[in-house]
């Protein structure tokens, strides 16, 4: 009989368990809205929207297979991105952590202990002292009933933040690719630009050597003389500063891919060689499921909001569920038999009146956290229209400059030659022949510097966008 009561009162603890669990009421508060202004368009995309949306591998629009390499060594070593996934590892983690609060906690235990009481009386008699042996196992349980949804707004919350933290490896992932295609292009301008102040060395050179005929036949002025010698060192100075920034951007790549420079060669080229793809931005509305850090900070907003939750509950009651049975025995043999089985149950509310305010201050602080959220979420929507907006109008000016520059350096080269050859049959003033190099070295160095200017703007739409786009199941699209 005394077995029978112990399991029906088990089943009881158990019942009890599942129905209050079930009977909670949740709160729940619903996120702000952001009242956002939404436009219809960009207003500087003009006919963009007959070009193709970015690949998810965008940079293979390029054309460059060094380029590519970089990248998708990048996606793979890169230590930020590294990094990154181990802070979604540890949000993963935390998220199991407060979520484990939904759950009662199960403990089992086995004690053995012997005791031996004291051999001495009140009246100074010495008996022999009784010796015990106890055996006990035992299974404890407790359980917060989670009425007011407190646990779970939390879980949530955590939850919530390690959606953001995915998000955020997503866009250091974006910087990542930007900042290696930026520094791959500008390593192609730094070897250009060099390859074109060796062949301005090389016609300075030429004018001097016409200057000095020149000058021995009579026709020339030690002036004319000094003064081609001095645009040809300053054409020569103008090189250790371009291989400088050729290897410093070898090394920026090198510490993109996570090596040290010493074990990274990159090949480079020009940027003649590299394509200038065509990219439509969208709608703006298309924007807000597409860039991460939007995403990021709407995953962190509803972590705020669900805080806000779960600090509200913490005004109301707290119920606490705890059990304890098992089997205890002074003999072991006998330790699992009906006669030694026990349990005890017991049920605890807990309802705060008076704690100096720190529930209302931590409730306080968790709504201007989501308020503040919420700011930053605004800022962030309208900032990404604006990057793509400036990234459209520097695409359309880099590329309006090209053409111009490139208009200015066959007019220049064409002056140029003329003038050399007039020096040569000597009916050339030597201002207009320093006038016409100084002109034409200038504009080429200015090309390779509005190319790069273009490339990177292209850059900046890419990113500005959120990186490729891709369809997903449901017919959105999302950034990688």
């Amino acid at each position: 009989m005394r077995h029978q009561a112990a399991r029906a009162a088990a089943r009881a603890f158990a019942a009890g368990f599942v129905a209050l669990g079930l009977s909670g009421c949740i709160l729940t508060t619903d996120i702000p809205d952001p009242a956002l202004q939404v436009p219809a368009a960009y207003k500087d995309a003009g006919r963009a929207s007959n070009a193709a949306r970015p690949e998810i591998d965008w940079w293979r629009g390029f054309n460059s297979r060094e380029l590519t390499s970089l990248m998708e060594e990048a996606q793979t070593v890169n230590l930020d991105i590294a990094a990154a996934v181990a802070r979604i590892v540890q949000a993963d983690a935390q998220a199991r952590i407060t979520g484990a609060a939904l759950l009662p906690t199960l403990s089992a235990g086995d004690q053995a202990s012997r005791s031996k009481s004291s051999g001495s009386s009140s009246s100074g008699l010495t008996n022999s002292g009784r010796e015990i042996t106890n055996f006990s196992s035992s299974l404890s349980a407790s359980y917060e009933i989670d009425f007011w949804s407190k646990n779970r707004d939390a879980a949530l919350a955590a939850s919530e933040t390690a959606t953001a933290s995915r998000f955020d490896r997503d866009v250091i992932a974006l910087t990542t690719m930007a900042a290696v295609a930026n520094a791959y292009f500008q390593v192609l301008a730094a070897q250009d630009r060099i390859r074109t102040a060796n062949r301005n060395i090389a016609s300075a050179e030429r004018i001097l050597e016409a200057i000095k005929q020149r000058l021995s036949a009579g026709t020339g002025t030690d002036l004319d003389l000094a003064q081609q010698q001095s645009v040809l060192a300053n054409q020569r100075a103008a090189v250790p500063p371009l291989r400088q920034a050729l290897a410093q951007n070898a090394h920026a790549l090198a510490t993109l891919v996570g090596r040290p420079p010493e074990a990274v060669r990159v090949a480079g080229g020009s940027l003649n060689s590299i394509a200038a793809p065509r990219v439509t931005p969208g709608l703006p509305s298309e924007l807000l499921i597409q860039r991460p850090d939007i995403r990021r900070q709407e995953a962190s907003l509803a972590a705020a909001t669900a805080n806000v939750g779960s600090a509200r509950a913490q005004f109301f009651p707290s119920i606490q569920l705890t059990g304890q049975g098992g089997f205890q025995s002074a003999a072991l043999a006998s330790l699992f038999m009906p006669q030694a089985a026990f349990f005890s149950l017991a049920a605890g509310l807990t309802q705060p009146i008076f704690d100096g305010g720190r529930i209302q201050g931590n409730f306080d602080l968790t709504k201007a956290q989501q308020d503040e959220l919420l700011q930053t979420y605004r800022k962030t929507v309208v900032s990404a229209f604006a990057d793509v907006d400036n990234a459209l109008v520097a695409i359309k000016q880099t590329s309006e400059k090209l053409r111009l520059q490139r208009e200015v350096v066959a007019a220049s080269r064409r002056a140029f030659q003329l003038a050399e050859q007039q020096l040569r049959a000597g009916t050339a003033d030597i201002v207009t022949v320093l006038n016409t190099q100084l002109t034409l070295f200038q504009a080429e160095d200015s090309l390779s510097q509005a190319q790069l200017a273009r490339l990177q703007a292209i850059v900046s739409l890419y990113q500005a966008l959120g990186g490729g786009w891709a369809p997903t199941a449901a017919g959105t699209t999302n950034a990688l």
